[in-house]
């Protein structure tokens, strides 16, 4: 998905498939792309036309391609950390479902972060050692997703009571969904920080990640009291 949305100029703006599914080698996470023929009308010839093949067999020696076009092993650090943020998304957008079918008005928050972890993943996907001028105008990462995310953190922060011991991650399906989600982000941002320490990707994605794992975390406790659900605290075994 990173490379296909950056090359059109919306690194991971929305457009697209997303991240659910493989897609063509060198275009991560999404699928081929239609062509003028596939989408031709049926009047204007007896031959039928068939829907462009999810897979094109490119990466069967274990190799992939980043937006700059380089062909690196999928195994890259680069790819663990796409694959990281495109597991996040999925997770979120199930924390999301949960959230909806209570009501929850935040589920268009969690929206507005899936289409961010699209320019994350996108900026990943660009490694600076072999990106170009015009690489690096679609896929730059700006901090004001960063200062969102801590609006939102504080907001959310003023209507909770105070947190005096250590929580478990429970309290109904969608908290228990969004805390997954925390640890899932936190996975991707441990995978994300090395690659910033080694100058390959911006700053402001290892930021973003931190503070959107504080967001979930937050948002899972408020999720819980709006349920009405109990926080079920640390209560140290007895041995």
């Amino acid at each position: 998905m990173w490379q296909r949305a950056a090359a059109a100029g919306r690194p991971g703006g929305g457009g697209g498939r997303g991240g659910a599914g493989r897609g063509r080698e060198g275009r991560p996470g999404l699928g081929p792309s239609l062509t003028a023929s596939s989408l031709r009308s049926p009047d204007r010839g007896p031959r039928s036309e068939r829907a462009p093949r999810i897979y094109t067999k490119t990466g069967d020696a274990g190799f992939s391609s980043t937006f700059t076009g380089e062909r690196r092993p999928k195994g890259d650090r680069i790819f663990e950390a796409l694959g990281a943020t495109d597991e996040l998304s999925s997770a979120i957008g199930l924390a999301g479902e949960f959230g909806s079918e209570k009501g929850h008005t935040f589920v268009e928050q969690l929206h507005k972060v899936q289409c961010m972890l699209q320019d994350v993943g996108s900026n990943i996907a660009t490694p600076l050692s072999s990106a170009r001028e015009a690489h690096l105008k679609r896929t730059s990462f700006s901090e004001k997703p960063v200062l969102e995310l801590e609006q939102w953190i504080d907001s959310y922060s003023e209507q909770l009571p105070p947190l005096r011991t250590f929580i478990l991650p429970v309290g109904g399906k969608s908290s228990a969904a969004l805390h997954f989600s925390r640890a899932v982000c936190r996975r991707a941002e441990r995978c994300v920080v090395p690659l910033v320490q080694a100058g390959e990707a911006d700053p402001n994605v290892a930021k973003y990640l931190n503070r959107l794992s504080d967001y979930l975390f937050v948002l899972a406790r408020y999720a819980a009291m709006k349920e009405g659900k109990e926080e079920k605290i640390y209560i140290k075994p007895e041995l």
